[in-house]
């Protein structure tokens, strides 16, 4: 039964929200995310820790998207989805890729082999801040125009509330989770490094190369919005 014709029947469920999340995950998820997420991973030569740690956050800032989204679209209605649709979606992915390929640049010394004593900040505060442009584009990629999100919003839109919306916007990114990607930015990260061991002078282009990729994409979105 479709989407529409189910809310307007009543019948749909969380399971059908998350099962709507799980479609999306599975096909258009990938496709959008992958160039952006492989990217970073395979600049930064993510180890298995670190792909699977920013794989993480980036999936929970794209749930906890959807959940404020729905929630939003519950207490205000269908008119969210209008407004973050196009120019915003578009304005929100090109600037947190920009943001991520800058953040790359901005120490290629500790991503090259450089001892952590020379860098100006204790390495784990900088591995608590690398975390933030995976965080960013998780929360950016979710404003992506699809009809899975509209549904989404539409649903969210009729159920009640923003405490419906909310259950709703939760089950959809929890089944929008369900992703390749888990699998595919950890092995980004390998790729990177061994394209990596024992070349020092190809660190530091892999590096650029990542950054520019990330760049470009981003100026590629901010022309769409």
């Amino acid at each position: 039964m479709p989407i529409a014709e189910a809310a307007a029947t009543g019948g749909v469920t969380l399971a059908t929200v998350w099962l709507l999340g799980v479609s999306m995950g599975l096909t258009a998820c990938t496709v959008t995310c992958l160039p952006f997420m492989g990217t970073w991973a395979l600049g930064r030569a993510s180890g298995r820790t670190e792909a699977f740690l920013h794989t993480g956050v980036f999936l929970a800032g794209r749930v906890a998207t959807y959940t404020l989204l729905a929630t939003l679209a519950g207490a205000v209605g269908i008119g969210l989805a209008k407004a973050l649709g196009g120019v915003w979606g578009n304005a929100a992915i090109g600037a947190a890729s920009i943001l991520a390929g800058l953040w790359l640049l901005r120490s290629p010394a500790r991503r090259c082999g450089v001892p952590p004593r020379l860098t100006s900040q204790p390495v784990r505060l900088h591995r608590k801040r690398d975390s933030l442009p995976p965080l960013f584009l998780g929360a950016a990629l979710s404003l992506t125009p699809c009809t899975p999100l509209a549904s989404l919003l539409a649903l969210a839109a009729q159920a009640g509330g923003p405490a419906g919306g909310a259950a709703y916007g939760l089950a959809f990114g929890l089944g929008a989770a369900m992703t390749p990607i888990l699998v595919l930015v950890p092995l980004a990260g390998r790729l990177g490094r061994e394209m990596r061991a024992g070349r020092a002078w190809l660190a530091r282009w892999l590096t650029w190369t990542a950054a520019a990729v990330l760049i470009l994409l981003g100026l590629r979105r901010l022309l769409l919005a």
